[in-house]
Order: C-alpha cells, then sequence, then structure tokens
C-alpha cells in the first residue's frame, strides 16, 4: 500500500444557498480543489462523490454521472461514483479515495461530498434523514434524529450528570468558532441562556442543540506521497482511514451513551497511524447535536465516559484548549450538508496543519482527525492526518 496526501482543498459557502444548484455547487468545489492542487483535469483518475439523498432533496439519482458531465469530465470517461453512508457519505467517499490511491489504481483523486437540502420543505428533509436510521423499527413509530439523540442525551444525564448546561456550551464553543470562519453557516456568538432559552426540539435537546439544514459542497483532491511534493509545497499526509459499522437502531446496542461504531474505527485509526488519543492536537467530529460531540470525544479517547460536558465547559476543547474540538465550528455553526461534512472536516484539518486557518489556526497543528457518523451511529469514519509523513 502507498502511502497518501492530500494536495488540495475546496469548499463552497455553507448555507441557504437558493441562487445555486447541486451540480453548481459541487463543481464549485471541485475546481477550487484542482486550482488548489495545480492539477489539471485530464491528470484525474476517479471521481468519489458522497451524497445522502440526491433522490429526495433535488429528484436527482445518478450524480456520479451528473458531477462528471457538468464538470466537463464526461469527455474523458474518467470514473464517477456516487457514495452513500447518510451523515458519513463524504467520510466515506473521502476514504474511497484514499483506497483507491493507496492500492495503486489510481494515482489523482477527487473525494469530495454535497448535499442541497433547502429546495424542500422541512418535513420532507426530516422525513429523509429520518430514513438513516431504522425506518421499521424506529422512523414508523414517529422517531425522528432529534429524538434519537435526545434518548441518549438523557441517559447521558442520567447516568453521568451531564446538565444542559454542559449541552449548551458545546453550542457556545462551535458558535465562537464559526464566527472567525467565512464559510459557516452561522457566524455569531451565542450564550449559554441563547440555548436554553430556545424551543425545545426533544427534551433536553432546544433548537440551538441542533445542526441546521444546510446547502454545500466540498471537496480534496488525493494523489501517492511520493509525487506530492510535485503539486504542492504543503501536503497533508493521510496517516489513517478507519470506518466501522454498528447497529442502525439504538434499541439493539448495549449502551447507547456509546457509540461502538466510533470506539471500534477510532481504535483501527490509532492503531494505523501508531498513535495514541494524546497524540491527536486537535478533531472535527460529528456534532450533529451537542450530545453527539459529548459523545464523541469520550468514545474518541479524548476524556474519560461521562465527563465530556465537564470538559467542554472548563475549555478543554476551546481553541486554546488541551484538545481543541470543531474549529470550523463543527457541524453546529459551520453546518451540515450532509453529504459534505465529513469532507469538509478534513479540509479544515489541511487547512490548519497548512497554518492557512486564519483567526481560528491552532498553535503548532501537526496531527488532525475527523470523526465523521451516519445515522445515529450505523456507520463511523475516522481518519487521523499529519504534517509530516
Amino acid at each position: 500500500m502507498r502511502d497518501v496526501a492530500i494536495i488540495g482543498v475546496g469548499c463552497t459557502e455553507f448555507g441557504e444557498l437558493w441562487d445555486k444548484s447541486f451540480r453548481e455547487i459541487f463543481v464549485e468545489a471541485g475546481i477550487s480543489a484542482i486550482e488548489d492542487a495545480n492539477v489539471q483535469g485530464g491528470e484525474l483518475d476517479a471521481l468519489y462523490i458522497g451524497n445522502m439523498s440526491g433522490g429526495r432533496f433535488i429528484e436527482q439519482e445518478h450524480l456520479g454521472a451528473l458531477i462528471a458531465d457538468y464538470a466537463g469530465l464526461a469527455g474523458l470517461h474518467i470514473p464517477s461514483t456516487r457514495v452513500e453512508a447518510a451523515c458519513a457519505s463524504g467520510g466515506l467517499a473521502l476514504r474511497q479515495g484514499i483506497i483507491a490511491v493507496a492500492s495503486g489504481y489510481h494515482d489523482i483523486v477527487v473525494a469530495g461530498g454535497a448535499e442541497k437540502m433547502t429546495d424542500v420543505d422541512v418535513e420532507t428533509t426530516t422525513d429523509a434523514l429520518a430514513a438513516a436510521a431504522d425506518r421499521e423499527w424506529e422512523g414508523v413509530m414517529g422517531a425522528t434524529f432529534p429524538g434519537l439523540y435526545a434518548m441518549i442525551a438523557k441517559l447521558h444525564m442520567h447516568k453521568y450528570g451531564t446538565t444542559q448546561e454542559q449541552l449548551a456550551s458545546v453550542a457556545v464553543k462551535n458558535h465562537h468558532n464559526g464566527t472567525m470562519n467565512p464559510k459557516a453557516q452561522f457566524q455569531n456568538e451565542i450564550s449559554i441562556e441563547t440555548v436554553l432559552n430556545s424551543v425545545m426540539v426533544a427534551d433536553p435537546l432546544h433548537v440551538f442543540d441542533c445542526s441546521p439544514i444546510t446547502d454545500g459542497a466540498s471537496a480534496v483532491v488525493i494523489a501517492p506521497a511520493d509525487i506530492a511534493k510535485k503539486y504542492t509545497d504543503t501536503p497533508v499526509y493521510v496517516k489513517a482511514s478507519a470506518q466501522a459499522s454498528g447497529t442502525l437502531s439504538l434499541h439493539d446496542r448495549p449502551d447507547i451513551t456509546t457509540i461502538d461504531a466510533t470506539t471500534a474505527a477510532a481504535k483501527r485509526a490509532y492503531k494505523m497511524a501508531r498513535v495514541t488519543p494524546d497524540d491527536i492536537g486537535f478533531a472535527e467530529v460529528h456534532d450533529c447535536f451537542t450530545i453527539a460531540e459529548i459523545c464523541a470525544i469520550e468514545d474518541l479517547g479524548f476524556v474519560k465516559k461521562g465527563e465530556g460536558g465537564k470538559a467542554t465547559v472548563e475549555g478543554l476543547t476551546a481553541l486554546g484548549g488541551k484538545i481543541p474540538i470543531n474549529p470550523s465550528g463543527g457541524l453546529k455553526a459551520c453546518g451540515h450538508p450532509v453529504g459534505a461534512t465529513g469532507v469538509k472536516q478534513a479540509v479544515e484539518i489541511t487547512m490548519q496543519l497548512r497554518g492557512d486557518a486564519g483567526k481560528r489556526q491552532i498553535d503548532g497543528a501537526a496531527i488532525g482527525l475527523t470523526h465523521n457518523v451516519g445515522g445515529s451511529g450505523g456507520t463511523a469514519v475516522v481518519h487521523i492526518f499529519g504534517r509530516e509523513r
């Protein structure tokens, strides 16, 4: 297997992009990444596109061919593949691109993701997202994702004493980080009181505990590490790529406050990269709800089980803390166009490791981790990246 590097990144603004179509936002992100990598279209060997539900959101399937065509690559007959794993679609598209290059089948690959979620009403969006859970055992009973994560939060509060204020502190931190990200959907500060006084969606989760409905796209260009410096002076090296599956529904899990797929994927990633959680300098984790970030930093081994809320309040996960979490603003403030999220996380890690993150730059960033989850934990994808090979 060959070592692999990211040589270019691109990302659209995240938000309600009414004046842009799905194909336009993906091509915008892809062209930005290709230009950043100093790569010509004819050098591309393959495209991998993360997308959860184009059929529901924009009534368009066959998205691999659509993107290749609209990007002007159809005449080159470059293989273009759609990848789906619910909210982990982007992370899995990235993993497929990494595997393709590492295996030697391809040399230069674009891995990206996109979702256009605001072209339908909220009820349709909610129902489409519910398809990432177990429709027969959860969705048919009316369970939505806020409801599922509310159950996780309730048990976490019962077992470990986690408070609503601690949940809210995740949102406050990520909104603060979002103020420094020009791509973020929300670039405004909020307070604990703002979160606690917002509308209750599913007890104990308020609307400000939840990630928004978002349009957006992101892309990276992947190449063998041996030739990466032909294209860029600052390649970012892939130290590990790991994926794990878990039970789709909550009721089949021994403990719903632990996402077993996350712990399994993280264990594999740490072993592959030959690092421990203590070696990770910062991370982008899947904070679709505030409780999800708390569970993630526990399941990834950054803090002990049950101490995620306390760690957030104490500033451990802030930009200047021991382990900065979601410097981009996370899904909560940057936005969550589900197919794009896992790739956007890699874009943020790359920018941090290059020293290109502007006001949110983490001093001495050397090793970063991304964590992307599908559904309530049916899929987890963990990547580790380093500034050094």
